[in-house]
């Protein structure tokens, strides 16, 4: 593993990870007004995960249940407003007011950007699973 040979990688994928969830999450929310949304920033979870499967900090699991619970969430979000008579994709705008933030305004589709970003997350797990990608050096053994 690769982890035995490099603490460096180990130490600097820990110490990044936090950081590259802080800007998919920017990513996510950013995407409506200017570039980023769902795709953007299930590629940058997906790269996270991607370094620490390779650094031997985590595995690739639960594929197959990011992929089918963001399809579910795509498809809904995308049929629902069929169902009302309305044009398929049709955005629902919801506003509230939170008590520390203040008013928010969201709609449906970010619910339909966070199920794209679970079908790309899940996508990029199950190609590091199918490619075993669990370590760096050619012909060792998963343990």
């Amino acid at each position: 593993m690769i982890r035995a040979e490099s603490p460096v990688l180990v130490t600097a994928v820990r110490l990044a990870s936090p950081l590259a969830v802080v800007v998919a999450v920017y990513l996510f929310f950013a995407g409506h007004n200017r570039p980023g949304g769902g795709f953007a920033a299930g590629l940058v979870i997906g790269a996270v995960l991607s370094l620490r499967i390779v650094a031997g900090l985590q595995r690739p699991d639960r594929c197959i249940e990011l992929l089918a619970l963001g399809g579910v969430i795509a498809s809904a979000v995308a049929l629902a407003p069929v169902l009302a008579g309305e044009p398929l994709l049709q955005q629902v705008v919801v506003e509230f007011t939170l008590p520390l933030v203040g008013k928010v305004k969201t709609g449906s589709a970010a619910l339909f950007d966070l199920g794209v970003t679970l079908i790309v997350v899940g996508t990029v797990m199950a190609v590091l699973d199918g490619l075993g990608a669990t370590s760096l050096a050619p012909g060792e053994e998963e343990s």
